[in-house]
């Protein structure tokens, strides 16, 4: 593993960047809508259009489920943000999200073959967020919630996930808990160790580490064995400041209850000292975590330093300090714990049998199946997930999560595993085959070299 310099590091930042204040206005947006049907003459449009039209109308009036068949609302997803928690950006409103939100859908489109729409709403009350989703309901297969901020987000998700018929994802929590279990269930397999006996130290105690922690929780984890730390310290029962908060953050209250059953106090070095596992989800660093810290956890130690851009500690600092296995959030160092190989195809799955909701025991499916697809391949301390680039990793996660929605009485249709796997495989396919063309064909052109861009 290359130790690269803090100017190297910043210097590789600075490219992406560089890229998309080009590349962006170049395209002016990464998504457009094309049809899905012939359009061989200008009589298709009577079918498409009126007056053909109104015979799919009328069905879809005397059974509304028929939209699902009738129209392409199977396979639309909404990304829904209101833009008070971007990336590592924070709250730069609605408009300023729909870069990310963009972004979210081609990823959605390519890897998963879903037909995802960005969608910033202009304004930061949970309750009408609620609201919005309800209005939108008759038009998606399913809704992404994204970059919200917490406490929020906890609420949102609960609420929408009662309320609405079809399924409601928060990335940022579910997405970021498949991964990392994923990358969990191989790690202690190479280090010979058991869910239901290690300790896990989890740093920081947002949105993505309190989702974590209720699905390793429903994996096997004991949550007495799990030490939480925020910004002011070890979740425990006698935190005054949280138990204060504790109407409008029941979530992070819950965690000081439930965990934590040694009842240690401190801060991030108490909290891994003798630990088997560190779960960071905190601020960038380096420094955030210390190599000391690292050497006091148990041998065999597993160190997921996840923040981005810069993880919670350098991946080569933590391997000599001890760990067996580092992984981040980075792709330019292994074992990448990347959101984007959880939802592409966990709603791939769950569109293809009309599923009514997203359970966290779907998360768990996908991750077991992420991580038997990386052990086919052959795990090892520097591969213990898979890649993106790994394709086929996505109609099998499509499978395990609309087979268990299927098994959990969620599914509005069932399908055979085989046809399922058939189904997921050939529209994941076909949407990467159909960008492949329009590149080929010069309908998307390619965009200014990157050499030129640079140099400015």
């Amino acid at each position: 593993m290359k130790k690269l310099t803090v100017e190297e590091l910043l210097e590789k930042a600075k490219k992406p960047a560089k890229l998309a204040m080009a590349y962006h206005p170049f395209y002016e947006g990464k998504l457009q809508v094309m049809p899905k049907c012939v359009i061989r003459n200008m009589f298709d449009f009577a079918i498409w259009y009126t007056p053909g039209v109104a015979a799919p109308c009328r069905e879809i009036h005397k059974d509304p489920e028929l939209s699902f068949e009738y129209t392409n609302r199977w396979n639309y997803v909404a990304v829904v943000s209101d833009g008070t928690r971007v990336l590592g950006l924070g709250d730069i409103g609605p408009e300023a999200a729909m870069p990310v939100m963009e972004g979210k859908a081609i990823l959605f489109k390519y890897l998963g073959g879903v037909d995802a729409f960005p969608i910033c709403l202009a304004t930061k009350d949970p309750n009408e967020i609620i609201t919005a989703l309800k209005w939108l309901e008759p038009t998606f297969g399913g809704i992404n919630l994204e970059d919200i901020a917490k406490p929020k987000c906890f609420h949102i998700l609960e609420k929408a996930r009662e309320e609405l018929d079809i399924p409601v994802w928060h990335d940022d929590q579910q997405g970021t808990a498949t991964v990392v279990l994923a990358g969990l269930i191989n790690a202690l397999k190479i280090v010979g160790k058991k869910k239901d006996e290690i300790t896990v130290a989890m740093i920081g105690a947002g949105a993505a580490n309190y989702r974590t922690a209720v699905v390793l929780i429903k994996a096997g984890v004991k949550p007495e064995n799990i030490i939480m730390v925020d910004s002011k310290g070890i979740l425990h029962p006698n935190r005054k400041d949280i138990e204060a908060k504790k109407d409008e953050n029941p979530w992070k209250w819950e965690m000081c209850v439930k965990t934590n059953a040694e009842g240690r106090e401190g801060g991030i070095s108490e909290a891994m000292k003798g630990v088997d596992v560190c779960i960071a989800m905190s601020k960038p660093g380096p420094g955030v975590i210390k190599p000391e810290w690292v050497s006091s956890m148990a041998d065999d130690a597993i160190v997921f330093a996840c923040a981005n851009p810069i993880p919670e500690i350098w991946p080569w600092e933590a391997k000599e300090a001890g760990a067996r296995i580092v992984a981040t959030g980075r792709s330019d160092f292994p074992n990448q714990i990347n959101n984007s190989l959880g939802f592409p195809g966990i709603f791939r799955g769950v569109l293809d049998v009309k599923a009514r909701t997203i359970t966290d025991d779907m998360c768990i499916a996908a991750a077991k199946a992420l991580a038997e697809y990386a052990e086919e391949k052959g795990i090892h301390e520097d591969y213990i997930v898979p890649t993106m680039e790994e394709w086929d990793v996505y109609p099998r996660e499509a499978v395990a999560c609309a087979l268990q929605s299927i098994k959990e009485g969620v599914a509005r249709v069932k399908l055979s595993r085989q046809e399922l796997w058939e189904r997921a495989t050939t529209i994941i396919k076909r949407a990467r085959e159909a960008t492949h063309l329009l590149m080929k064909e010069g309908i998307i052109p390619p965009p200014p070299p990157e050499e030129e861009v640079l140099k400015k």
